[in-house]
């Protein structure tokens, strides 16, 4: 991966990539607008400062239990010849995953910036899947289709080259970014800023990252990228953190006890209230350092006191909801509170997302989390830039089209390749509903190839409902967190095979598309010479015809042996495999 920095006819900053002997980006603009500042007579390349950066370090939550950070460094200051703007400096940097570069500018006092002139300018209308809506479906179209407004990451396709996924790393204290067309040029993208950025004396942008694999396989190894890109954590004692799997209760104490004897027999450590428990959620009136009940949501009588001394007592810690409402004008009193109540963490309900305002507030908000040792899952329409590395109580985000839109097999397979290159998605996994679009397998499967230190299973289903069967056997033994993730096979929009491994332990997951598929997956990451003891979870119908029926099967496999997958369509499998003692 290589970077050039250039000046074009008219003296504006531009640059350009090459991956391999692939020129990956053609000239592509570079800038900031400032509000009241203008260059009328171009610019000059004054200052290059080249370094180099190796290290490893271990995050609290992620998919691998080491991450790399090798990267080459170049800063490069471009000054205006004439006119009052300050110089821009680009700070660059590339690593085997990918290039990125973020802005910094520094000016005496108060200044806004009001756009942004980044270009990503391709050398042809090449494929990409992208969408506009944060909980929606990632379409393939062509560059040439782009529209205004399309979330980030967006993935393109090179024929006969790389994958690329366009994004933005530690979004902090700015304006959140989202993809547009540039006008007037063929085959560019260009960030939209969602307002201005104001700042004092000094500016530090977030990175706009280009994450490179060499197909799209590599891609999700690859997105190591964007923690790489983020501060290294800021807490000193992470022992409190505790990730794991949860279960949501309905407002009622019999209904969460009954939910808790769940958690404790499915190896779960969570238990979830969500909306409703202090009133309706989007009245401004209603309290959130009270229990009182919303009668649309109430299910019986409601002892939140005694809800959680019965989790805590049984080892399962307790997430409450609490919408933005209530956030944003109780939470400096409900942080002490909630620890005092003895609960485990708060899932943000509706944030506010996009401008600075609003990201600075939320980013605050997590940091107080911390300071009170609560943990956070922030749904709606937050998306992660690699924040939870810095502020490892962030334990997951939505963000992302899960089973509460009960979406299609299609839709899952391709947010493997793309909503989850940014970071973890709190899917929220079903199983019994009878709204789903895809067979058991696939949910069982889901558990595997979707990250969340925090992952919710058996969404909208009741503990009456849950029949401990033998295929529920891979939701009680799967981690939320990983020590190594290998991408197996695959194809955006057909299938997904990822291996995981734990400890000892290696857990695979098939995520199957809309046809009959059948794939033999090899197992050269098994280690040499151990035999493992393989549980089997496979569509039990493989025409689609039965979704409810699971297959669990037990076989032995080593190094030098396939496992073959028969899905069906709409379907999936999974893969538990133990080493054998023997």
């Amino acid at each position: 991966m290589s970077l050039s920095f250039l000046l074009n006819t008219e003296e504006q900053p531009f640059y350009s990539a090459k991956y391999q002997d692939l020129s990956l980006l053609l000239p592509s603009r570079l800038g900031l607008t400032l509000q009241g500042f203008q260059s009328e007579g171009g610019y000059e390349m004054t200052a290059t400062k080249p370094s180099e950066h190796q290290s490893t370090w271990q995050p609290v939550l992620g998919e691998q239990a080491e991450i790399e950070d090798h990267y080459h460094q170049v800063s490069v200051t471009f000054s205006p010849r004439e006119g009052g703007s300050p110089d821009l400096t680009i700070e660059a940097r590339c690593y085997d995953e990918g290039f990125a570069f973020r802005y910094r500018l520094s000016q005496p006092g108060d200044f806004t910036i009001t756009d942004e002139a980044t270009e990503f300018t391709f050398a042809g209308d090449y494929p990409l899947w992208s969408t506009r809506e944060v909980e929606g479906d990632y379409h393939e179209s062509k560059l040439s289709d782009l529209s205004k407004n399309r979330i980030r990451p967006i993935v393109i396709e090179i024929p006969e080259g790389p994958f690329v996924a366009l994004g933005e790393a530690a979004l902090v204290d700015s304006a959140r970014m989202r993809f547009q067309p540039a006008a007037g040029k063929k085959h560019t993208v260009r960030p939209h800023l969602a307002g201005p950025i104001r700042a004092r004396d000094t500016f530090v942008s977030p990175w706009r990252y280009v994450m490179v694999g060499a197909n799209e396989g590599e891609l999700i190894e690859n997105k190591t990228l964007v923690p790489n890109l983020n501060e290294p954590c800021a807490l000193a004692d992470t022992s409190w953190i505790r990730p794991g799997k949860a279960i949501r209760a309905e407002l009622a104490t019999d209904q969460a006890k009954a939910c808790v004897d769940v958690a404790v027999k499915m190896n779960f450590q969570h238990l979830l209230l969500d909306a409703g428990w202090y009133g309706p959620e989007r009245s401004n009136a209603s309290d959130a350092t009270t229990v009182t009940v919303d009668p649309n949501r109430s299910h019986g009588d409601f002892d939140l006191p005694e809800i959680i001394r019965y989790a805590k007592e049984n080892g399962i810690g307790v997430f409450l909801y609490v919408n933005r409402r209530a956030l944003e004008k109780q939470l400096d009193t409900l942080l002490p509170l909630y620890k005092e109540w003895g609960i485990s963490g708060i899932k943000f309900g509706f944030v506010n997302v996009g401008s600075q305002e609003w990201t600075i507030w939320l980013h605050e908000a997590i940091k107080k989390c911390a300071e009170h040792e609560l943990m956070v899952d922030v749904h709606d329409h937050y998306l992660p830039t690699g924040w939870s590395r810095t502020y490892p109580n962030l334990l997951t985000q939505e963000g992302i089209g899960g089973n509460e839109q009960m979406p299609t097999a299609e839709h899952n397979v391709n947010l493997a390749y793309t909503r989850y290159l940014c970071g973890a998605g709190d899917y929220t996994i079903c199983y019994y509903s009878g709204r789903l679009q895809t067979t058991r397998a696939h949910q069982i499967a889901a558990s595997v190839v979707y990250y969340s230190p925090l992952q919710l299973i058996f969404w909208y289903d009741k503990p009456q409902t849950i029949r401990f069967t033998p295929e529920l056997d891979l939701f009680r033994e799967v981690p939320v967190t990983w020590d190594e993730t290998r991408f197996v096979e695959g194809e955006i929009g057909e299938y997904v095979a990822l291996a995981r491994r734990k400890g000892e332990r290696w857990f695979i997951g098939v995520l199957n598309s809309q046809r009959e598929r059948e794939v033999t997956l090899d197992l050269d990451f098994l280690r040499e010479g151990t035999n493992y003891q393989t549980q089997v979870f496979a569509d039990g119908e493989p025409v689609g015809e039965a979704p409810k029926k699971v297959a669990c099967s037990s076989l032995v496999v080593d190094r030098g042996d396939k496992l073959t997958a028969k899905m069906a369509r709409n379907g999936g499998a999974a893969f538990l495999l133990t080493p054998r003692s023997e």
